[in-house]
């Protein structure tokens, strides 16, 4: 990837999405033990690639995608391994719909898949650090305030 990491970019605009106050004062009084147990379960082992859906662009090869982590659909990023015709393997990274994709490749199939899980994995932990960071800021600007209440 070059220095200018899109990863980096989307990452940023879901900070700055999810940088508000929480709603209600009773989640910030929780512990961050309990925190620990709203993450999602682990994904399952990735099935072997299907056959390719008509919608999507590869005519007869074979995909296997997964979604990245995200309130909004336009900065989700989502990464196809996709075959080409000489059994190749690429992986496509795409930001939202309608973005052009970064392909890396020509790899293995066990490679692209390999890639695919672990750049959503990679994904998900920098979403959920950056959650976890703004849910800190937003516990500590409220002891902010509810001190200076109090003065």
């Amino acid at each position: 990837m070059s220095q200018s990491d899109p990863t980096d970019h989307a990452l940023a605009a879901i900070a700055s999405i999810l940088d508000q106050p929480l709603e209600t004062p009773r989640e910030l009084e929780k512990p961050a033990v309990e925190a620990k147990h709203a993450m999602p379960p682990p994904l399952p082992t990735p099935p072997p690639l299907a056959p390719s859906a008509p919608s999507q662009a590869s005519s007869d090869g074979e995909s296997y995608s997964k979604l990245g982590p995200g309130p909004i659909a336009a900065i989700r990023f989502k990464w196809t391994a996709r075959r080409a015709g000489n059994g190749e393997y690429f992986v496509d990274e795409t930001i939202g719909e309608s973005s052009t994709p970064i392909t890396a490749g020509p790899m293995s199939k066990d490679a692209a898949i390999r890639m695919v899980d672990e750049r959503e994995a990679e994904a998900r932990q920098r979403f959920e650090q950056l959650r976890h960071e703004i849910v800190g800021r937003a516990a500590a600007a409220d002891l902010v305030r509810k001190g200076a209440g109090e003065a």
